[in-house]
């Protein structure tokens, strides 16, 4: 009706292929109903059983963004079916390389129904070619700024087919974030907060020094104090940093968590290995409540790391870190490549007795995965070992590693994934799950739950890869 408010939902779609969780290769465990198999996926179930689901960010701080005569929702399809009975004058979408099939879906079949899509998000920003026939509207790079732009000119019926951040934003400037539109309940924690973004390293099958740049770029330490202090309003659970290296910075880092020791809040975040070697830090860490650190050990061997452009944890010192950090009282989960370019069959035996040598709380031990837009991604198409055509992004999603996207370069696929799922087997017990939560220095409960999630997660890759081993094999025979 004229006058009314033009009504906008955000939408967060689930991975297809498993960035939210393990999902078999066949489609036989999908429902026809496109809406019904966008809620009813497997691990949808075991996610919100787990209760380890958090919102996204990105999609919390658009949602932030007001413009009169604009009303904003949210739709998390992991827990939600989309709200196709009520009209909507946007529908924005998402895109992880791991969404593309189900987003373009959703857009089609609300494109066919008369409501105008935007896409964004970061496969979007990195091959908006691809994406320009699925969208009325697309929002390319970090869209802070962007957003308010298509919110003024959908107000005013003047949508643009494409908007674009040629700069990054500036993140000095304050917008604070808002939880108005998320049920709360229906997340592990909403305590989501990011304080920098960009990265300085230039790992080669990362993408963030892509889509971010590699300077970082810092909000100010007062605006993330107060947005912590009025989450807490609302949430009182767990925080979760989601910086890409939180210790990236020590002078910033030990400004803002000196801050926030008064609050008494817990949280967890992603570290370097360096951490350890930084008394002073750590230990401002732990004093302002740091319970649990992702730490990117990726190889245990300096020639792994080397050959993907990682120089900045010397396998040599990374041992004395993680305990270290286990030391100070904050749990790491070690987060492992296995199929590096340097790696030989003894790798495996190698990292079970680091985990055993360090005590690393949760393990993830995670195949190489080239995905489309990475260095990485390009050089191996050009040594022609990825294992499918490089123009169908959708093979290359990324996933909990239950299938094979390339060849490894100093191990036969034949042999690399029986050595591959053996690891998995022996890592991930019942038994070893039990082990990591009685010796974890912290949240023993949330240990458990993590290690037990992975019996599960990794006997379902196992099961893919076999499957895909038997049809390599069927393969060479013919």
């Amino acid at each position: 009706m004229p006058g009314a408010d033009k009504a906008v939902l955000l939408v967060f779609i689930q991975a297809d292929s498993g960035v939210d969780g393990a999902a078999l290769l066949g489609d036989a465990a999908r429902s026809t109903a496109l809406f019904s198999s966008l809620k009813d996926t497997l691990f949808s179930g075991i996610i919100r059983r787990a209760q380890f689901a958090i919102p996204p960010l990105s999609l919390m701080i658009l949602g932030s963004v007001q413009v009169d005569g604009v009303r904003q929702e949210y739709c998390d399809l992991r827990f939600e079916r989309f709200p196709a009975d009520r009209h909507w004058d946007l529908v924005g979408i998402s895109v992880q390389t791991g969404a593309v099939r189900p987003a373009f879906e959703l857009a089609a079949a609300l494109r066919h129904r008369g409501v105008k899509v935007v896409l964004g998000g970061p496969y979007v920003t990195l091959f908006a070619e691809r994406c320009r026939e699925h969208a009325d509207v697309l929002v390319c790079g970090e869209a802070d700024d962007l957003w308010r732009e298509v919110l003024l000119d959908l107000r005013k019926g003047e949508l643009r087919a494409e908007y674009r951040q040629e700069t990054p934003p500036d993140l000095s400037l304050s917008r604070p974030v808002s939880k108005s539109m998320l049920d709360i309940k229906s997340y592990f924690t909403t305590n989501v907060v990011q304080t920098t973004r960009g990265c300085p390293y230039s790992c080669d099958f990362c993408t963030v020094h892509v889509m971010n740049g590699h300077r970082l770029r810092h909000r100010p330490v007062k605006d993330v104090q107060r947005e912590v202090e009025g989450f807490l309003k609302e949430d009182r659970r767990i925080f979760f940093f989601l910086d890409d290296t939180i210790n990236a910075d020590e002078r910033y880092a030990r400004e803002l968590f000196n801050g926030l020791i008064p609050l008494g809040i817990r949280w967890v975040g992603q570290s370097t290995t360096a951490l350890g070697e930084n008394p002073a830090l750590l230990e401002v860490f732990a004093r302002s409540g740091c319970g649990a650190l992702l730490v990117g050990i990726e190889s245990i061997g300096d020639g792994s790391n080397h050959a993907h452009h990682k120089f900045h944890n010397p396998a040599s010192r990374q041992v004395a870190s993680i305990k270290a950090i286990r030391d100070a009282g904050i749990c790491v989960y070690g987060s492992f490549i296995y199929g590096l370019d340097g790696d030989t069959l003894d790798m495996p035996r190698r990292i079970e007795e680091f985990i055993e040598e360090t005590g690393v709380d949760v393990p993830g031990i995670n195949l190489l995965r080239p995905i489309p837009g990475t260095d990485l991604f390009t050089r191996l198409a050009g040594e022609h070992r990825l294992l499918h055509d490089p123009g169908n992004h959708d093979a290359f999603r990324f996933s909990w590693g239950q299938e094979m996207l390339y060849r490894p370069k100093a191990v036969s696929i034949e042999s690399f994934i029986p050595s591959y799922t053996g690891l998995t087997k022996r890592v991930f017990t019942v038994a070893n799950a039990l082990k990591r939560a009685a010796s974890a220095p912290t949240l023993r409960a949330s240990v458990l739950s993590f290690n037990l999630l992975y019996v599960h997660l990794y006997g379902l890759a196992r099961r893919d890869l076999y499957r895909q081993l038997a049809t390599l094999a069927g393969a060479g025979e013919g």
